[in-house]
């Protein structure tokens, strides 16, 4: 029997308040021609005919681009032993840790995950239940803002334009003023952003590598926030920690990151993880969980929840944040794949991914009329000025095969010829010639 739980006069007593006649009125902004003409579904099929049908559908799919995206998500490789590892029951289908006395392997992972990146971002403590780059940015803010208890931020450009839009939408109703400092020929204005620090100034938000891949020390001018009680928080690539300062080198209040290239496929989008990391006395503002490592009666090494008010849970009007989920499955593979590279590994991938992009860099600006967009180091993704429209360059490329990467343009106005690439570890010599070729032959 099917179940429908409304009745006929529960249903006109919705549609009254509503406003419609009926429920057909409501998809009545979907064009007939894509409303379905009817759920009459085939006949099942068998386990074997299934995978069969799966199988014959996929060999349909076009084989991926040759990609150099980036952009906050980038396809590195993942070791086997990561999906081997992350896929058991004891973590795939674990709940929430609320019970330490059952979730001990669930805690001891969360520990791992954050000591490992207290230690990569050179920073006192670390959360795991931040759900990307982007939140970790709004929260490391809000923390700023609680603990100086100034209402303005300075923002820096550069900050991936996907953040800062998040960081736009999450604290439009908090009363929270964001200044926007312009960005100078692809790289941070550092006097700008300088000057944008004041007595009424809460925090100065960075990124190095920026959107544009300009590598910069932001040392000077987070001195200079914290001269003014001000603080700063800065949003890194978590592989190039392996070979740059550390945001505890340069001076951050708090760091955050998002953790894709730590261990995550790009799989369309997600899930993701956001690195959340802060200095030992902001520790109390830091929202999501913390856990501790303890002792119990007896002497025996245990894992539990700190530092976690249940206002967080059962007064959300009090919280110091509004997230109660948990990244752990993500978490655990970000620290499954660090301790697999080691530290040895992770600066191979970083410098290889740096090697890389240079020697893109150097190819495709070997072309007539392309230049970089930035005169300035940069990582393992570099900005070039094309001598057309990127979207239209990108998009020809693509058509061959060649996902070139990311027009500024969607977001930086009057910059629609640059074009932002990328490189990994998994790019290779021949990637690059087969950009430099594509990029070559659109342009001609």
């Amino acid at each position: 029997m099917p179940y429908i739980p409304h009745t006929p006069q529960d249903t006109e007593a919705m549609l009254n308040v509503v406003g419609v006649n009926s429920i057909e009125d409501l998809f009545a902004d979907i064009p007939a021609q894509m409303r379905p003409v009817s759920f009459a579904l085939p006949d099942g099929l068998s386990e074997h005919e299934t995978m069969r049908r799966a199988a014959d559908l996929a060999r349909k799919n076009s084989p991926a681009p040759t990609g150099f995206m980036g952009a906050g998500a980038y396809d590195h490789a993942v070791p086997a032993a990561v999906d081997a590892l992350t896929s058991r029951g004891e973590f795939y289908t674990a709940y929430t840790p609320y019970q330490p006395e059952a979730s001990q392997g669930t805690l001891q992972g969360i520990f791992e995950y954050q000591t490992a990146v207290c230690r990569l971002l050179d920073m006192d403590v670390a959360n795991a239940s931040v759900y990307d780059g982007g939140t970790a940015l709004f929260e490391a803010a809000a923390m700023c803002v609680r603990a100086t208890g100034r209402r303005r931020i300075a923002v820096d450009e550069c900050i991936n334009p996907l953040y800062r839009d998040m960081l736009a939408t999450l604290s439009a109703n908090v009363h929270v003023e964001t200044v926007t400092v312009p960005h100078r020929s692809g790289a941070a204005d550092l006097d700008a952003l300088a000057s944008a620090v004041d007595e009424n100034c809460a925090a100065v938000l960075t990124q190095n590598p920026g959107f544009f891949g300009v590598v910069q020390d932001f040392s000077e001018l987070f001195a200079h926030a914290r001269a003014k009680k001000a603080r700063s928080v800065l949003l890194v690539n978590p592989v190039l920690q392996a070979v740059l300062k550390t945001p505890g080198e340069a001076g951050a209040d708090a760091a955050v990151a998002e953790g894709q290239p730590l261990g995550m496929r790009l799989s369309f989008g997600g899930p993701y993880l956001g690195i959340m990391t802060c200095r030992r006395e902001m520790v109390r503002q830091m929202p999501g969980r913390i856990v501790g490592r303890t002792k119990d009666l007896d002497g025996k090494t245990g894992y539990v929840l700190t530092l976690q008010a249940r206002e967080q849970h059962i007064r959300r009007s009090r919280a110091t944040s509004n997230i109660c989920s948990n990244q752990a499955l993500c978490a655990l593979r970000s620290v499954i794949h660090l301790a697999l590279l080691g530290p040895a590994g992770l600066t191979y991938t970083a410098e290889t991914a740096m090697l890389r992009a240079r020697e893109a860099a150097d190819a495709v600006t070997a072309l007539r009329g392309v230049e970089l967009f930035a005169d300035a180091p940069f990582g393992c993704e570099f900005a070039v000025t094309l001598p057309k429209a990127a979207a239209a360059v990108a998009g020809e490329l693509l058509d061959a095969g060649i996902a070139a990467g990311v027009p500024a343009g969607l977001w930086y106005k009057g910059l629609d010829n640059v074009l932002v690439t990328a490189c990994t570890e998994t790019t290779t010599p021949e990637d690059v010639e087969k950009l430099a070729w594509g990029l070559a032959r659109v342009l001609r």
